[in-house]
């Protein structure tokens, strides 16, 4: 159902905390629904932990909590499940995850963070859905909780009541998603606005994960190659001018990408490009065609076709990605 919010009455977003929890995927939905408080929204936040006790967090940080589970008294619109970077351990904590179990059975709606979504698949939460997590860590959900049907580029999935979002900082999207589905697009851009956020992140995780990957090698020469097309996107970087750089022969400088960087020399190319055509996208305001010029790509056709190749969007659509969350009309429960 879709509850857009209309009444007086506060919507109660519980966050539940436990030792060697991640921090920002606390602090980052927290963030989102009392900025929306000043926005128009009504949110009523709460910090919950199994015994009512303060947790230390995987930085070191002490979490102070609200109430205990025990002491809970009314249900939640909204519950948050974090992650942590422990989850191994964490879902062979049945205590845990009993706790998790108890906590959904009184909200409207569940949303993990992360690599919280591996405590909701431990406690069985997520069989038979859809769901996703920290682009890493897609892999170990889809293998240890097979009854999961693991979407690994998603920032943020929705089945029924359950969401569940993609690494950290994608918590945010997930709240505003929930902000903009309870007070309306206008509230959830003000406060993406104010947070100077994407109301809608463009693309999926994989734009992330590229970027992650970012090389790293102390072969001087090959280091000199890689320094030359991120100094120079739009220079000549075809194999032959990467090995007369090097001095090495074309078949050296590919086994040493293969061997060094993961990937042909070709592809690594392509990655930086994307990278600045995207940075220029971001913070500028230069015509396609610049764009495509400045990057490497030579015309505005093929640095589309990079885009949707590498990230599914459009340079228009990825330049425009404040203008909603992309909940749609989807509903809330």
């Amino acid at each position: 159902m879709n509850h857009r919010q209309t009444a007086t009455r506060p919507l109660t977003v519980r966050v539940f905390v436990f030792p060697g929890v991640r921090l920002l995927d606390v602090t980052g939905p927290i963030e989102v629904f009392t900025s929306a408080n000043d926005f128009g929204g009504r949110y009523r936040l709460e910090i919950v932990s199994g015994d009512g006790r303060d947790v230390i967090t995987a930085g070191g940080t002490r979490l102070g909590a609200d109430l205990s589970v025990d002491g809970l008294r009314r249900p939640a619109d909204v519950l948050i499940i974090p992650g942590g970077p422990e989850w191994e351990t964490l879902i062979k904590d049945d205590a845990l995850l009993d706790v998790v179990r108890r906590l959904n059975e009184t909200a409207r709606c569940t949303a993990s963070i992360c690599t919280g979504a591996f405590l909701l698949a431990a406690a069985g939460l997520l069989d038979g859905r859809r769901a996703t997590t920290h682009w890493r860590d897609a892999g170990q959900l889809a293998l240890r909780f097979p009854a999961v049907q693991v979407e690994p580029d998603a920032i943020f999935v929705q089945d029924g009541q359950l969401m569940t979002s993609a690494g950290v900082s994608a918590g945010i999207d997930l709240s505003l998603a929930i902000v903009e589905k309870q007070y309306g697009a206008q509230v959830a851009r003000a406060v993406a606005k104010d947070m100077v956020v994407f109301m809608q992140r463009p693309g999926g995780q994989s734009q992330f994960s590229v970027r992650a990957q970012a090389p790293h090698t102390r072969h001087e020469m090959l280091r000199r190659v890689l320094d030359a097309v991120v100094e120079d996107p739009a220079g000549s970087h075809t194999l032959s001018a990467m090995a007369r750089r090097a001095g090495l022969s074309a078949r050296q400088v590919t086994r040493l990408f293969d061997q060094e960087v993961g990937m042909t020399p070709a592809r690594y190319v392509e990655q930086v490009r994307m990278e600045a055509a995207r940075a220029m996208l971001e913070t500028g305001d230069d015509t396609l065609e610049v764009v495509a010029r400045r990057a490497g790509f030579g015309s505005p056709e093929s640095l589309r076709r990079a885009f949707m190749r590498h990230l599914g969007v459009v340079p228009s659509a990825y330049r425009a990605s404040f203008h909603t969350t992309g909940a749609g009309t989807r509903d809330l429960p």
